[in-house]
């Protein structure tokens, strides 16, 4: 067969053949109308940022992850019988296959002593001594159960849901869900201090919902968002974004699927609104200068100086509308998940706690003083806990991974204050009273947005999906 003359059909090329052109012109067009359908009904799930389903108890949420695994019988969980049975050996009724344990391993008791705090009497161990000095904000869950004792797979389902990833994180759901209250910043900004977690970026990437729910990542070091500062005049921009959102919609007329195009031209919009108001509420030089001391700006430690510096933006970003904000921890000695101690848990918990507690108390007494806190969700939570035992009793011995029980705490509108849920057996060893996983900490944030964590779902792959997937429950008991 020979080549086709085109020279009878136009002076040009021929149209490109693709799925969108056949249905037009074929069919006298039904099939165009019933793409048409198809495509209007994805448009209307993909925009599905509405209002909240429900009254909502607050507008923000303000996620510090606290990467690697605080101990949770170093921190919110006292359990006295681990100093009185330090050094005799676990014994084979308290190994777990979920966690790294034999029998021959040892109990290791907390080097820090735990006190009742506030009128509550909320025990927080003296490892925390901001954070207690507003135990009664706290709302500490202390019957977390996990699937793996690995960073990677725990990382990503602290935040999608799902160990093997490919789900959308929960701050790309929220923002699927309600949208931003600001046209100018995105929905959900991740404030990291230069290092990605165990997991990779897919902890904070939107998957398989449109790409404009995706973190926007603000660096603490130098420039906070590359490129911000723009290169051309104004007007010279606003040309160059028409030409590209002229090409990128001719583009997305003629590909199979268009919405990757579509987000990637409200990205271009979004980017552009952002140079100007991005450096404004990144500019922590703004704020008093007592209250850059009491998130510990002023730290030698360039660590705590970074990660003070973070929890201060955060504030600002939901005071300016982002609805879900994450600040990530830094690492001070290269390791790729800075709360993991395997080895030399006093010291290295200790410069932990000193990089990021005083900033996230100072954070939480900063919103409630601005009358922020009712209407703000403040979660504090590692991807796991830490053994309570290690193979042998040294001075510089640690812990190892565990998610048979760990604690998290929540502050904010909606929770109770200074309470404790679930518990742990006396060893801390595993769960012994309502135990809960991370679907149910993400019911309950949805919840708290106004948000049924059942009716938010996405259409993909053929079925509906959701966060929770097929699990969760919201955590009534500590609503207020």
């Amino acid at each position: 067969m020979g080549r086709q003359n085109n020279s009878l059909c136009c002076p040009g090329h021929l149209p490109v053949m693709n799925r969108r052109r056949f249905l037009q012109n074929t069919s006298a067009g039904f099939g165009w109308l019933a793409l048409a359908g198809l495509l209007g009904k994805q448009v209307q799930a993909a925009s599905k940022s509405a209002l909240p389903q429900f009254a909502a108890q607050v507008k923000n949420v303000i996620f510090c992850f606290m990467d690697g695994g605080p101990s949770h019988v170093d921190t919110f969980d006292p359990k006295p019988a681990l100093k009185t049975h330090e050094g005799k050996a676990i014994g084979k009724e308290a190994v777990s296959k979920r966690s790294q344990s034999n029998a021959s391993r040892v109990w290791l008791g907390s080097p820090w002593e735990f006190r009742q705090r506030g009128e509550s009497g909320l025990w927080v161990s003296d490892l925390f001594p901001h954070l207690a000095s507003i135990a009664d904000e706290l709302c500490v869950v202390r019957s977390m159960v996990g699937e793996l004792p690995l960073h990677g797979q725990q990382n990503l389902l602290l935040h999608t849901g799902r160990i093997i990833g490919q789900a959308p994180s929960m701050g790309a759901w929220v923002s699927y869900g309600l949208g931003t209250e600001n046209k100018n910043l995105p929905a959900y900004v991740v404030l990291n201090n230069d290092w990605v977690p165990n997991g990779g970026l897919e902890n904070f990437g939107s998957s398989f919902l449109p790409a404009t729910h995706q973190a926007t990542l603000v660096r603490a070091k130098g420039s906070p968002v590359d490129n911000i500062q723009p290169a051309d005049s104004l007007p010279l921009q606003k040309r160059k974004l028409a030409l590209l959102a002229e090409q990128d919609l001719t583009f997305a007329a003629q590909a199979s699927e268009a919405s990757p195009i579509e987000s990637a031209i409200a990205n271009y919009e979004t980017a552009f609104r952002m140079q100007t108001l991005v450096p404004e509420v990144a500019d922590i030089s703004r704020e008093p200068l007592h209250i850059q001391r009491e998130y510990g700006v002023n730290s030698k430690d360039e660590h705590q100086h970074y990660y003070a510096t973070q929890a201060l933006r955060a504030r600002r970003l939901v005071e300016a509308g982002v609805r879900f904000v994450e600040i990530t921890c830094p690492s001070f000695d290269s390791n790729n998940s800075p709360w993991d101690q395997h080895g030399l848990l006093k010291r290295n918990h200790e410069k932990n706690a000193r990089i990021t507690e005083q900033s996230v108390a100072a954070l939480i007494l900063d919103l409630k003083r601005r009358g922020l806190l009712d209407e703000t969700l403040v979660v504090w939570a590692g991807e796991m806990g830490r053994t309570p035992h290690t193979p042998k009793v040294t001075s510089t011995c640690g812990r190892d991974h565990h998610v048979n029980g760990y604690s998290l705490f929540m502050a904010g509108g909606g929770l109770k204050g200074g309470m404790t849920f679930g518990e742990t057996d006396e060893f801390g060893n595993s769960v012994v009273e309502h135990p809960l996983t991370i679907h149910d900490i993400h019911a309950t944030i949805l919840d708290q947005l106004g948000i049924d964590h059942e009716s938010l779902t996405f259409r993909q792959g053929g079925r509906d999906h959701r966060l929770t997937d097929v699990h969760g429950h919201v955590i009534q008991e500590i609503l207020s």
